[in-house]
Formats: structure tokens, sequence, C-alpha cells
């Protein structure tokens, strides 16, 4: 999970330089020695040819890898994507095994790779050492006698960002994005979302009664007294914060999520809390204002957390200790916190091995350390030359669509072009890679190497206030397989590992490669001109830059989309939603749209070709469709549904193709196909 931020990623899938024209003859020709199907991109056997493309264009593409491909064991869903993540996950496994079997100078960053994972892998020591890492903890949670000491361990735990409701964060300002400024956002609950505690259906009652279940029995592995009254106590908090927070719908408004209040208007419009004791313990003491996310929320828990005893508090942050390191202690609670976030929660059969673990543990905190790494062996530079060449051609597009739009208004336009323009794009990897002298890693420490992980991300996040921008930062490593957009940064996003097949294969022919690569670009685009990305301009400040009458009607046919996505019906009743995905829907219609266009303007010379049977513009959204194929086991589906923007894969293909006139062209769709849509009630924004 990522910390909170003003930075505003619109993660992706999960990308400009102004004036450059389109260059088709700088993307070379499919080699001849490859085959039919690498040349393709696409292979025929993941097709179900039983199934009409214009009746169900998923499947027709992707059925038989569908039926016939299981999900692994240790995944909760398994598709292009988690090929990939897999696939990554490996490569730095070779890296690290090697690391780790050298001997490296104390403080280098082969030392601190290579223990970090001799910690994670030291099991016997870890069971030998049970609760003891978090002794200290327990003991500073049972010192507490008074609600403002309360607050002050509030703010000390912040930096380990467990057991407080709230959470401070600091990030560019929204509203003045050439500086930092502190935020603070609602927080803890140990379940995903609180849609999971306010559900009254048999199968949420059902779900709080496990997570009840997991709350008694690591309080009974650590040994500790009435576990179930501890579970009753801890649950009973846990739903009075979930009834008081923000819904993700509402989370996304930028303008709602955006009040910059000064600390004595916060303590007017939160009284009851001692502020100044929480930020002073937070390191921020020094801080005259804060973005506050959800101001009904922290009105509402600042009476909340006044009425709730003392002690009752300690046993909520004493479970919540247990909850956040159980994965890292000992078997026992290692076996129970899987035992519930894995299968009951997500579905997941068996955990995965202590080597594929220890990737992520050594990923979430050294991974630019390991990103260098895994860059100067797997990245090629040719992917990034083509790269350039097709996000310019994007941009080209773009600006090509927006000059054409016609519900929008002159006036308008200027704006969107001149924000279109500023867009920065990055690929591949860091120019300036991140430091980690802030941490020191001992081999037989895990819970120590992890602690002191995290006060050294805290305090690079607190050194920020004051300091410029620092625009050369990136929000996730070069062997992350995903995209994003940042709104404040204004800027698009790619890292190494995503630039592979199925999402950019070299020697595959351009359709292919637009249809997937181009499509994920064009979406990164089109994030800046979402619902929300929208809001910003080019300089990443939000501000209103629309006419009245253009807001109306972007609105209008966003409204056309939630509708469109509300009917989707992946499991159990339970629809997508439509609001919720806004911003991902909008951004998969635009994207695909635009590569279209940047695939016609630079193959607009060249010959058509046949391919496998198929024509160049079938290609394309084949292209698209491959990168979209997934499973997922039912609880994992139910968790998207529920808590991620991200429609499942099928409703990316489906919810977008039949939007798009390009698609009823290249495949003859017709009234009364599966994948036809009436005219009037098409989605079209950029």
């Amino acid at each position: 999970m990522k910390k909170p931020t003003l930075l505003a990623l619109g993660i992706a899938l999960a990308l400009g330089v102004s004036g450059c024209q389109s260059q088709p003859n700088a993307e070379q020709s499919p080699a001849v020695s490859v085959t039919a199907e690498q040349q393709a991109g696409f292979a025929l056997k993941n097709f179900d040819k039983s199934v009409a493309p214009q009746q169900d264009f998923f499947r027709f593409v992707n059925g038989n890898w569908v039926s016939e491909t299981a999900i692994p064991a240790d995944k909760v869903r398994w598709g292009s994507f988690d090929e990939l993540r897999e696939n990554a996950d490996q490569q730095v496994l070779e890296i690290i095994r090697e690391l780790a079997a050298g001997q490296h100078p104390k403080n280098s960053d082969a030392q601190k790779i290579a223990d970090l994972y001799h910690s994670f892998l030291n099991e016997p020591l870890i069971n030998t050492l049970g609760l003891n890492p978090l002794r200290g903890d327990i003991a500073r949670i049972q010192q507490v006698r008074t609600h403002q000491e309360l607050a002050s361990l509030w703010g000390e735990l912040q930096q380990y960002r467990f057991g407080a409701p709230l959470a401070v964060f600091v990030g560019q300002d929204q509203r003045q994005s050439d500086q930092y400024i502190t935020g603070a956002s609602q927080a803890g609950l140990g379940l995903p979302d609180r849609d999971y505690y306010l559900k009254d259906d048999e199968r949420s009652l059902a779900l709080l009664g496990q997570y009840k279940a997991f709350i008694a029995t690591l309080w009974q592995l650590a040994g500790w007294d009435n576990p179930d009254q501890a579970a009753d106590h801890v649950l009973a908090i846990e739903k009075q914060l979930a009834t008081i927070q923000w819904g993700r719908i509402q989370n996304r408004d930028r303008n709602a999520t955006y009040n910059k209040l000064t600390i004595a208007e916060i303590e007017q419009t939160a009284p009851g809390f001692d502020w100044r004791a929480f930020l002073t313990a937070a390191e921020l003491g020094k801080v005259n204002e804060l973005v506050i996310r959800q101001p009904t929320y922290f009105t509402a828990f600042a009476k909340l957390q006044a009425d709730i005893p003392v002690a009752h508090w300690q046993t909520y942050l004493k479970f919540h200790l247990l909850r956040a390191n159980a994965a890292n202690l000992s078997e026992p609670f290692a076996k129970a916190s899987f035992e519930f976030y894995g299968k009951t929660l997500s579905g997941q059969q068996e955990q995965r091995s202590r080597e594929k673990l220890a990737v992520n543990v050594v990923d979430s905190n050294l991974g630019f350390m390991v990103g260098k790494e895994y860059v100067a062996r797997h990245f090629k530079p040719e992917a990034k030359a083509r790269m350039d060449v097709m996000i310019e051609n994007l941009r080209v597009a773009f600006k090509e669509a927006i000059d054409e739009l016609e519900w929008m208004s002159a006036e308008t336009k200027v704006e969107a072009q001149a924000k279109l323009a500023k867009f920065n794009t990055k690929i591949g990897y860091p120019d300036v890679w991140r430091d980690y002298d802030c941490l020191t890693i001992e081999a037989n420490d895990l819970i120590g190497n992890l602690r002191r992980s995290s006060e050294c991300e805290y305090q690079r996040m607190v050194n920020r206030l004051g300091q410029p921008v620092n625009r050369d930062e990136w929000g996730m490593t070069p062997q992350t397989v995903n995209a994003y957009y940042s709104s404040t940064m204004n800027e698009i996003v790619f890292p190494a590992a995503i630039l592979q097949p199925p999402f950019f294969n070299v020697d595959a022919d351009d359709a292919v490669n637009y249809g997937a690569i181009g499509g994920v670009i064009g979406h990164e685009f089109t994030h800046g001109f979402d619902d929300q990305g929208r809001r910003s301009d080019g300089d990443g400040n939000l501000r209103d830059w629309w006419t009245p009458e253009d807001a109306r009607q972007f609105s209008e046919r966003a409204q056309r989309m939630i509708d469109q996505y509300n009917a989707f019906n992946p499991i159990d009743n339970l629809h997508l939603q439509g609001a919720l995905g806004l911003g991902e829907n909008i951004a998969d219609l635009g994207g695909l749209t635009v590569a279209f266009r940047a695939y016609q303007n630079a193959t607009k010379d060249q010959p058509k070709q046949t391919i496998a049977g198929f024509t160049p513009e079938q290609r394309f959204f084949i292209g698209w469709s491959q990168v979209w194929r997934i499973k997922f086991r039912d609880e994992a589906l139910r968790q998207q549904v529920i808590t991620g923007p991200h429609s499942p894969g099928m409703y990316r293909v489906l919810g977008v193709l039949s939007n798009m006139p390009e698609f009823y062209d290249a495949f003859e769709v017709k009234p009364g196909d599966g994948m036809y849509r009436e005219e009037e009630v098409r989605v079209k924004i950029w």
C-alpha cells in the first residue's frame, strides 16, 4: 500500500516535450528473422474462435487462455500484469541471491540488500525471538494514561504507519505545486475499506465475524488475557471510525479533499483533540497549516477519541501493532496473518515461498537501490528510443483530438492545449537515484531493519518541507510493472518493467504495440483530462480553467460512462461502481481512441499488411484486449469491485470498445451484436 501523499498519483494499469511532430520513419519494421507469431505480437492459441469478435471481444481474444489457465495457488489473480510481475520478481530475486552470496563493505548498497534478505530468511532466529522485537512498543502503549498522551503517541507512530486513526503526510501543494505542504487524512481500519464494516448482508457480516476471530487469535498468540473481549473493543472502535469516514467516491473529489486550515482553525473545526501535542510528536510542530482531506471526519473523530476510554484505545493500539508486524514475526503470527488477509479476504490458497516474500520486503524498503541493478541488467535502450517516438506521436494525436472536439469551446481548448504541451515524461528509470544513507541494515534484526526503514522514509518525507520540489523523484521503482500520471507534476511515468510483451514488443508490428503500450500511453495522457485530472492546469495547480458550459458538457458525458459501468455485474449481483472507476474508465476510452489516431498518423504512408488473418486495425484492438487478460479468485474480485478504481480486465475491453466507432468499423459490428451500443448512448469525451 502506498503512503498517503499530496503527489496525487493517478495509477493507471496499472505518461511530455512540447511541439514535437510525428516521426513514423523512426520506427523500424520488425526483423525478418522473427516468427510470424512474434511479428503479430499475439498468440492465436489464446483465442476462442467459437466466440465472434462482434459478440464478446474479450472472450474472442482471451477465451482459450481463460479456460485453460489456472491461477497459481500462491496468487489471488493471474493475468498479463501478474505474469510480468512474476518475471520481474524472479529477476530481482536473482540479483538479491547473487549479492547475498558475497561479503560486502558495511553500509554499501550490496551489504544492505544482502543483509535485509538474510534477516528475512532467518526463520529460526525469528521464531526464537517471538514477540520480543515488539516489547518496547508494547511498553510504550501501556504507559499512556490520558487522551493528551494518546495524541502524542499517535504522533510518534506516524513514521511506522500503524495504529493511528489519522495520518499526516508531506507532498506537493495541489494549489501551489512548486512547494510542499503537510496534509492529514483519515486512517485506522484493519479491513481494506469502510464499506466492509457498514454492509449488513450475510457475506459481509460473516467476514466481520472472521475478522473478529483474527483479532482474538493474534491477542491469544501474544499470551494476553481476554482475547474475545479485546476483539469486541477493537471491532467496536473500527466500526465507529468506519461510520464517520468518507467513502472512496467522495475521496476522489480533489476540490472537496483540499481544505487548507491553520492550526488554530483546525482546533476550532475539530476541538477535543490535542493537535499541537500530536504534531509535535510527529516532528511537525513548526507547521502552521494543514490540508485536511476529510474535515467532517476530523470533527467527528476529535469527539469520538475523547469519548472512548484510554484503556480501549490501548487495546486497539496493541492489536494494530501485532497486525502490522505479524507477517514478519514468528511462524504462528505469520500464519495467522496469511490465513486471514491471504486466504479469507483474498482467496489465496497457498503462501508464497519465503524467497518470493523476501523480494517484496527488499523491494518495499530498498526498491530504488535494487532498481539500479535491475536497469543495468534488464532495460534495453532501444525500448526507450522507440517509446520516445510513440509518446510524441500520441501527444500530436491528442493535440489533434482536442482541436476537433465539437463540444468544447475555443477558450477551453486553448487551456487544454497549453496543459498538454507542458506534460513531462519519464521512461525506464530515474535520472537521479534515491539514496539510502539514512538506513542501517543488520543481518539478524528483521523488525529493527523494517522500523529503521520506516523512520528513514518518514524523515525523507518530513525533510521536504521548505525545500524546492524534487522533480527528479519517481513514485515507482523501475522494476514495477505499472505506470502513472501525477497531477501536481503534470507528468507521465513508465517504469522499465512494463516495457515488455504483451505491453511492448520490439519484435511486433506497430498495430499491436499501439493498441497495447500506445493505449497505455494514451491512458496516462488522458488522466490529465479525466474528471479529476482536468481540475489541474499545466503547472500542476488545482485551478478551474473550464467555462461553465464546457464543464457541463463534460459532466454530461461522464455521467453516461458512470451509467454504463454501473450496469456491469461481475459477481454476486455486486455491480461495478461507475463513479469510483470514472477516472480510469475515461482514461481507458480516451487513451485508446488517441492511440488509434496516433497509429493511423504514424503508418499512413505504409502499405496495409494482413498478419495472421487480421488487418492492421483489427490487430490494434487485439493488442489492447490481450493486455487485459486476467482471472480472479472470487474473494479478490469482490475486493477489487469494492475498493479498486480499476475495472476488472474484461470490462476494460468490453466497456471501451463498445464505445469506439473505430472498433465497429474494424470488425463490422452491427445492431444486435453483443458489442453494439446505440449511437446516442455511446460515450465520446476525448
